[in-house]
């Protein structure tokens, strides 16, 4: 089981999730982060950290984002690992927009 990180990440971006993921699990698009589920310890330690609560446990993903599993999977093979916080000035702009998966940037 892992950890899925679900639309409203998209354009959002916190990355305070990532600073306290002990495996580096998560990958950085242009305007999302995904987390590998190959390498994720379901540790637990992110969903409490993500401001824009995007984050869930592979057991408790709604169904509306059921996809996100394989985009999750998908897209932490191309991307980058990302370690660090990054300063995200449209997060809070952006944070409980609905339907924004045409947004999604490869």
């Amino acid at each position: 089981m892992a950890f899925v990180v679900t639309e409203n990440c998209i354009r959002c971006k916190y990355t305070d999730c990532v600073e306290v993921c002990p495996v580096d699990c998560f990958h950085e698009g242009p305007n999302m982060l995904v987390i590998n589920p190959e390498e994720c310890i379901d540790c637990a330690l992110c969903e409490p950290e993500c401001p824009a609560e995007a984050i869930f446990s592979e057991d408790d993903l709604p169904d509306e984002f059921a996809d996100f599993l394989q985009i999750n999977a998908e897209k932490a093979q191309d991307w980058p690992v990302i370690t660090e916080h990054k300063d995200n000035p449209d997060a809070k702009e952006w944070d409980g927009v609905s339907d924004k998966r045409q947004y999604l940037e490869d």
